[in-house]
């Protein structure tokens, strides 16, 4: 019986993650082909660029009102349309890029983007409704790690699928979409929605007294995990491009294999420290300060090494540790910090931060990177600093998480 539990759990766990790891094949999977597509569509690098930044800007904006619609119906009502809609644009922007329509193809990732805001922020509120102190936190954690996982992959399945036709990469996220859309239909056992919605100028009155109450370290949480997402994203552009040059000139699958190292230290810190917190408190504002203190040193280390590419590696790879030790921390936090009826739009608004702080990451790294790349790093490490500090003051959990 036991036995049966523990694997109709891992099955429903299982599902969940399939719905962060759809989220980051449908943009990071394009990141390779992106040269290829300003070749052949007869655009500029800047237009092709447009093609990520437009899913991501368009999800930041839109996640904040799909998350008010999740709190009033079920929140498998978000996500399975959702899905079938990140998945259709997929098909209609693969078509653009075959035609060689530019709008065509802006209009769908554009769609993409406002489906993807009803993916996983709604599927992190689920798992807060669904699951308590141990399981939560350790769904979270493999909902994080899967987050991280597809970015492992989606750089190498991009090139790889690229190898056969350039614009194959739209056509084969649908496939992916498809599989995550049944495991959440079938696999996730919902629980009943029996509250009545709330009128909004209500619900916007009882959000005010939210963050009235819990504003400071909720906030101080939302800005902590974008800014761990900006810099680690940020820094993993930057060694692309530093691999893509001579001395290194290193492409393809090669690469994406390198950037894959630091990556798998994010995946596997993230769901280590999702089995472990188990809603503790305590732990947690443990966890994620020595994160942002790993991270600090990470990044003042790589001010004074980042020319060796061994160890800008290892210094990379430090700082994904550390910022795996922070985000399933936050994720069961925030989660866990108001009533069900609310729990849409808390974690949409941190996700939406997650994903502006995800979009500024790359134009920024490249633009201070061409002035000065020590200057670059400590500035980061300066504002890893500050995120330590004002966890340190602003983020005391109680010992034990509310249910």
């Amino acid at each position: 019986m036991q036995k049966n539990k523990k694997s109709k759990k891992w099955t429903t766990f299982s599902a969940f993650a399939t719905v962060p790891l759809v989220l980051v094949l449908g943009n990071s999977m394009l990141v390779p082909i992106l040269p290829e597509l300003a070749k052949k569509m007869n655009i500029t690098e800047l237009q092709s660029s447009m093609v990520i930044t437009i899913f991501s800007v368009c999800a930041g904006i839109f996640i904040p009102f799909i998350g008010y619609i999740a709190d009033r119906v079920k929140r498998k009502a978000v996500i399975v349309p959702a899905l079938a809609v990140y998945g259709a644009a997929g098909i209609l922007a693969g078509f653009g890029a075959i035609w060689g329509s530019f709008t065509t193809l802006m209009i769908a990732r554009a769609i993409q983007g406002i489906a993807a805001a009803g993916t996983a922020p709604i599927a992190m509120a689920l798992v807060g409704d669904m699951y308590k102190d141990g399981e939560e936190s350790e769904a979270l954690g493999l909902i994080e790690a899967s987050n991280g996982f597809g970015k492992v992959i989606s750089p190498i399945l991009g090139s790889l699928l690229s190898l056969w036709v350039w614009y194959i990469p739209f056509f084969a996220f649908p496939i992916f979409c498809a599989g995550a859309l049944v495991a959440v239909l079938f696999l996730i056992k919902e629980p009943p929605h029996e509250e009545k919605p709330t009128p909004i100028r209500e619900y916007l009155k009882q959000m005010k007294s939210i963050y009235a109450e819990k504003g400071k370290w909720l906030i101080t949480a939302y800005i902590t995990g974008a800014l761990g997402l900006f810099i680690l994203f940020g820094v993993l552009v930057f060694l692309s491009d530093m691999l893509e040059k001579p001395p290194y000139s290193i492409n393809g699958v090669a690469k994406g294999g390198i950037l894959a190292i630091p990556l798998l230290g994010l995946v596997i810190t993230s769901y280590t420290t999702g089995k472990v917190i188990s809603k503790k408190g305590h732990l947690m504002q443990k966890l994620i300060i020595a994160g942002l203190v790993i991270i600090t040193a990470s990044l003042l280390a790589a001010s004074f090494t980042h020319k060796s590419l061994f160890a800008l590696i290892a210094f990379i790879t430090a700082g994904s540790v550390g910022t795996g030790l922070i985000l399933p921390c936050l994720n069961t936090m925030i989660t866990g910090s108001v009533e069900k009826s609310h729990r849409g739009m808390v974690t949409s608004l941190y996700n939406c931060l997650r994903f502006l702080g995800v979009a500024a990451g790359p134009p920024l790294f490249s633009w201070l990177s061409d002035k000065s790349v020590t200057l670059l790093f400590i500035l980061l490490a300066i504002l890893a600093a500050g995120a330590f500090f004002a966890v340190f003051k602003l983020i005391h959990p109680p010992a034990k998480q509310p249910a």
